[in-house]
């Protein structure tokens, strides 16, 4: 961006004028130089005068002045096409040429000159053909960078409208689950936890209908979450379930895709026997560098509802998405295994 602004600024198209005139009158130019280094007794030599010197300034600065206008007309004014740059910019060097040649009549009888010869015409052409050229590639330097950021829009557009499809699957899913665990706290007539349970769901919610504006969360946020989510499975199965949390601080600030443990724990408590007998322990540790590990034993149930589409392929659509990364599931006979690939925070600590 900062690249298009400089070339199109009034210092950059001045600079490129004086450069561009230095090359349309290179011949003169190297005229005056063999003037110069021819002896004066050689064939070649012919004196240089005040007059000549003067015609020579005029000259290139007259070319200045009909390429600054021709680059501006055809470089700020990106939304001509290119047979409308070759008609005005041919009219404008038509107009130069005229003027240049109405000046060079009137000083005839200083000193002598070329109006009509084939030097000054072609100088003339490359004068209206250069800029022209300029200003079209830059042009489409422009539609390609206008259309570039417009897939770049669409494609964020439609990645983000997956991500929300796919969050918004969570919500339900996991609103229906926390009423069946409210329902059977009014039944058992336990107030203070469903009081207690009541306060921690409705945390809870806020944090997941938030979640529908957010892509990537810090890790301490999810784990956060987590605590809040454990008292509600902790005080349905009283006991029979635990968690061993162990990440350092300065992990936490890594990111990835928000509502990322909450289906593994729901996978826990659905497709495993939690009672007495099949104690359950959810470990949750850092087992390498920016990688969470989320472990448990496996208590088969065999009576488990057919899978809805939420939970793992619904976490790995999103981090494939988010992260452009999978996650790794490891089933094994008597553990299950989900390794999370975390994302370091961009310009340290600017969350997405």
């Amino acid at each position: 961006m900062k690249f298009f602004e400089s070339f199109t600024s009034a210092k950059t198209i001045l600079w490129a004028s004086f450069i561009l005139s230095a090359i349309i009158i290179y011949p003169n130019i190297g005229d005056m130089v063999w003037r110069l280094c021819s002896p004066p007794e050689s064939n070649h030599y012919r004196s240089i005068t005040l007059p000549v010197v003067l015609y020579f300034i005029y000259r290139y600065l007259f070319f200045v002045l009909l390429t600054w206008i021709l680059l501006r007309l055809n470089i700020r004014n990106t939304s001509m096409k290119l047979k409308e740059r070759f008609t005005k910019s041919f009219f404008l060097t038509f107009a130069g040429y005229i003027i240049y040649v109405c000046i060079g009549l009137s000083i005839t009888h200083i000193i002598r000159l070329d109006c009509f010869t084939q030097m000054p015409i072609l100088q003339f052409l490359i004068a209206w053909l250069l800029p022209v050229l300029m200003g079209h590639i830059y042009y489409l330097t422009v539609v390609q960078r206008e259309t570039q950021q417009e897939m770049e829009k669409l494609r964020s557009e439609t990645l983000q409208s997956r991500v929300d499809a796919l969050s918004n699957q969570i919500n339900p899913h996991f609103f229906f689950n926390s009423l069946n665990g409210l329902k059977a706290l009014v039944a058992a007539g336990r107030g203070e936890e469903t009081l207690e349970y009541v306060d921690k769901l409705s945390g809870i919610f806020r944090y997941i209908l938030q979640s529908e504006k957010r892509g990537l969360v810090s890790l301490r946020e999810e784990l956060d979450f987590l605590n809040a989510y454990r008292y509600l499975i902790e005080v349905c199965y009283r006991g029979k379930i635990s968690f061993a949390i162990q990440v350092e601080e300065s992990d936490q600030r890594l990111q990835l895709p928000v509502l990322s443990l909450l289906p593994l724990i729901e996978n826990v408590v659905k497709h495993n026997i939690i009672d007495s007998e099949h104690k359950m322990s959810v470990r949750i540790y850092m087992a390498s560098d920016q990688e969470l590990t989320v472990t448990n034993p496996v208590y088969r149930r065999y009576d488990v509802e057919g899978s809805n589409g939420i939970g793992l392929s619904n976490l790995s659509a999103r981090y494939r998405l988010l992260m452009e990364r999978d996650i790794e599931v490891v089933e094994e006979e008597y553990c299950f295994t989900v390794v999370l690939p975390l994302k370091k925070v961009e310009d340290e600590g600017v969350d997405r």
